[in-house]
């Protein structure tokens, strides 16, 4: 049996692709979302190089490896659509490169906590720029792109709270007690 996710996203691409609709241009919303999200995803690639030169430990550079994959898997995706589609092609930032975590100052130096919380934050970012991406888009292949990008993120996001729970970065905000509940 597959994972549910897939099977949602599946049955969804199928109701998507029989609307047999018309092919009609990129409106402006949908080009400017494609461009700002490839700019983002790429600097997302930035900030996980950083942590891969920066953590000692094999848990966060193995999260680190995998939301790369996943990054340069949607940067390749993307790039086709927007070269097929005429769409010019943000500026970003250069690859950074690889040093040894010994040799970077404890005073520069991220810890694992703040790359993972970094992580979590970008993957927030980038889970309600999909949102975002799919109620905008018009086009059934443009929203489904965002739809696929979304729950490559969502699997991605349990993996990593699993690890950021277990080590105890996880930021938690306070419980809510209402008045007159009884307080534990």
């Amino acid at each position: 049996m597959s994972n549910p996710l897939e099977a949602i996203f599946n049955m969804m691409k199928i109701s998507f692709d029989n609307t047999n609709e018309p092919k009609s241009p990129l409106h402006v919303i949908e080009v400017g979302d494609c461009w700002t999200y490839l700019t983002m995803v790429e600097e997302f690639i930035r900030y996980e190089e950083i942590g891969l030169n920066t953590t000692s430990d094999d848990e966060v550079k193995e999260t680190l490896i995998d939301v790369t994959r996943i990054c340069e898997s949607q940067i390749k995706r993307l790039s086709n659509f927007m070269k097929n589609e005429g769409i010019p092609f943000p500026d970003v930032s250069s690859t950074k490169p690889n040093s040894d975590p010994t040799d970077v100052p404890l005073g520069v130096k991220l810890t694992d906590d703040e790359i993972t919380n970094g992580l979590a934050f970008k993957l927030v970012a980038s889970s309600q720029f999909c949102a975002k991406g799919q109620a905008n888009a018009i086009r059934n292949d443009v929203g489904t792109m965002w739809i696929e990008f979304f729950f490559e993120w969502a699997v991605f996001g349990a993996t990593l709270k699993t690890l950021m729970r277990k080590r105890g970065w996880l930021k938690v905000p306070p419980y809510y007690y209402p008045p007159g509940s009884p307080q534990k």
